[in-house]
């Protein structure tokens, strides 16, 4: 095993590919902002389809991140084994955490000083009546919305940070010593991992009705905090797939085997359909019901953005259950990254039907560089991120009650 490779060190041309992408993204969110008043319709507010595709690039790899410090706890709830040589690329994803919820927690105070207006039940006078702005199905919902939504989301952000950084400071801290004969700080994350299980278990769900499902205020789901699970979670797992995965191409991490690459493969099969079931469900359960509060949802979406639904469900059902039926298919490293990455990039477009329908409306004019653009800035700034926190620690772990199996782990 080559010593100088179990220390990351950013290659050059990734860092360049990086800030090339964050530089072009700037470029785009500056003119998409410009152009976004110059279209501007009268039936929505200026600059709510840039404000929009912000929103949707800092949730989405915030999410993203936050889908990887569950996945990490989850390692350790349930003493796996297999992951234990992939876990400091976890560890590195869970480390953008931090930059995206303070990206969001700006987004949000823009809003709440009506800088943008994603939020209806932001709007001053909301819930005034007599206000022009007054909508009395918002006032009956003022006390879920307003100081607790805010408390709520600070609380969300304290729990996910803490149990965030105490797993990965725990995890180093055991490296540091020459030998760990209890294995103690590895029995510390099994209950914190246990522990952040139990948190996550709720607040994945409620934070995603806070902060995806009241843009659409009128409307709710009791699936939907389950629907957005599924997609931070596959795209968590395709991230670390195609890290893990270039790392090996680069010379790193030569000691993570075929079997543990093909069970991560076997993990993006698995997420893809939990996603399929969790959004036809809640499809099937509003068409069925037919409920008008609860339908026009769905009718938004179908009347405005057709095309849109049909290629989400397309490359995030269809294509990876064709793609990764075989167990070679998941053993090909080239063939995983290139699904991978259009699993990924569909998972995107999945969160930007979430989000424009209830902002945008029928103001919407299809896909445009606007969208791209925006996924570029983000994108470039998470390879940025996570490559920094890779070179923070060694890539192997070494006191590891379960690091011999995962070198030796074959499938």
């Amino acid at each position: 095993m080559n010593i100088d490779k179990l220390n990351f060190t950013v290659p050059s041309k990734a860092k360049l590919f990086a800030f090339a992408l964050m530089g072009i993204g700037l470029i785009s969110i500056v003119l998409m902002f410009l152009m976004d008043k110059e279209n501007q319709e009268e039936h929505y507010h200026q600059y709510t389809r840039a404000w929009s595709n912000v929103f949707a690039g800092a949730f989405f790899f915030t999410a993203l991140a936050l889908a990887a410090a569950f996945f990490l706890g989850l390692q350790y709830a349930a003493e796996a084994g297999w992951s234990t040589t992939i876990k400091r690329v976890i560890e590195a994803v869970t480390m953008y955490l931090p930059w995206g919820l303070s990206l969001m927690m700006l987004l949000f105070i823009v809003g709440q000083f009506h800088g943008h207006h994603i939020y209806h039940w932001m709007q001053p006078g909301i819930s005034t009546p007599g206000d022009h702005n007054y909508d009395p199905v918002i006032a009956e919902k003022s006390g879920y919305f307003g100081v607790f939504w805010w408390i709520r989301t600070i609380l969300y952000m304290v729990g996910w940070l803490f149990f965030t950084f105490k797993l990965r400071k725990n995890s180093i801290n055991a490296d540091k010593l020459d030998i760990d004969v209890n294995n103690s700080y590895h029995w510390k994350n099994v209950k914190l991992g246990a522990w952040f299980m139990v948190l996550f278990a709720v607040t994945s769900s409620t934070s995603s009705w806070d902060w995806l499902m009241s843009i659409d205020t009128h409307w709710f789901s009791t699936l939907f905090g389950w629907y957005i699970f599924s997609g931070m979670w596959i795209s968590a797992v395709v991230a670390i797939t195609i890290l893990v995965i270039w790392m090996k191409k680069i010379g790193y991490l030569e000691y993570v085997t075929e079997s543990t690459i093909h069970d991560l493969g076997k993990w993006m099969f698995a997420i893809s359909f939990l996603w399929t079931y969790l959004y036809f469900s809640q499809f099937m359960l509003i068409w069925y019901s037919n409920i008008p509060e609860e339908v026009i949802y769905f009718q938004t979406r179908w009347e405005s953005y057709k095309a849109l639904m049909w290629t989400v469900l397309f490359v995030n059902f269809a294509f990876p259950m064709i793609m990764l039926m075989s167990r070679d298919c998941k053993r090909n490293f080239f063939f995983l990254m290139f699904v991978g990455t259009i699993i990924f990039i569909g998972h995107y477009l999945d969160l930007i039907m979430i989000v424009m329908p209830g902002t945008v409306g029928h103001s919407w004019t299809g896909l445009s560089w606007m969208e791209f653009g925006t996924f570029f800035f983000f994108l470039g700034l998470f390879i940025y991120v996570v490559l920094n926190a890779l070179t923070k620690a060694p890539l192997m772990v070494k006191n590891h009650p379960f690091l011999q199996e995962s070198l030796h782990h074959s499938t």
